[in-house]
């Protein structure tokens, strides 16, 4: 499992953002952000590329913690409340099917208050390649 954290800590678009990996384990990944100036749009809501960005980080977290590599397949996300600056983010990826070649993931995005923000659904497709340091 370091292997694989140490894998996402050197993300360099995931650093840019501010995402953090807080937790993970075989088939299940935690992941947060706190929502800063950068991370807004012209309207001062969270853009929902920052939401994406950290509900498909997630999932790749969760997809890769069985030590192989895994893309992504596909994906989409439903966005179901605005955040804004100072929301902490935090997202949860839970595995759905974990096939050999395909697994499936959902990713819930909670604010600080617990409300659920948005819902997120992909599959990973699972290289050959094992994840090494």
């Amino acid at each position: 499992m370091e292997q694989v954290r140490q894998l996402f800590e050197r993300d360099r678009f995931v650093k840019l953002i501010g995402i953090k990996l807080v937790e993970l384990s075989k088939g299940y990944a935690k992941s947060y952000v706190k929502v800063a100036n950068k991370h807004l749009n012209g309207k001062d809501f969270t853009q929902g590329g920052v939401l994406f960005t950290l509900a498909d980080f997630t999932m790749a977290a969760a997809a890769n913690s069985h030590g192989q590599i895994a893309l992504t397949a596909t994906s989409g996300i439903t966005f179901l409340k605005p955040t804004v600056l100072g929301d902490e983010l935090t997202a949860e990826a839970i595995e759905l099917s974990n096939g050999q070649k395909i697994s499936n993931y959902r990713v819930d995005i909670h604010n600080q208050k617990g409300q659920l923000i948005a819902v997120f659904q992909g599959s990973c497709s699972r290289l050959d390649e094992k994840i090494e340091q």
